[in-house]
């Protein structure tokens, strides 16, 4: 045993480990995203119904449409630069939305 005067604040033979001081990263302001734009196709012909609509053309023309399953919903990413297929709730939400004011 040691007495507790002799004992030094590490044991021998190890190190203190000082991690560095983390530099806060500067952040970039977001850009501010425009409306969504959307492209409906109908699935048993793949005809373009409407490219570079609003979600509020998009839905007017999804009343027309007998189901939701006759056409395919895809929204425009500016990140992919490319369209993206709608998932089902995206499509279902949309397709509701056009259903209730159908009447």
């Amino acid at each position: 045993m040691v007495p507790l005067e002799e004992v030094s604040e590490t044991p021998q033979g190890r190190s203190v480990i000082v991690a560095p001081e983390r530099k806060p990263k500067p952040e970039e302001p977001a850009a501010p995203k425009g409306p969504r734009r959307f492209r409906v196709v109908d699935v048993m012909t793949r005809r373009t119904l409407a490219e570079d609509v609003s979600a509020r053309e998009a839905v007017d023309l999804l009343k027309d449409v007998r189901s939701i399953v006759d056409v395919s919903i895809q929204v425009w990413e500016d990140a992919a630069g490319k369209w993206q297929q709608l998932t089902h709730r995206e499509q279902r939400m949309l397709w509701d939305r056009a259903a209730a004011e159908r009447g």
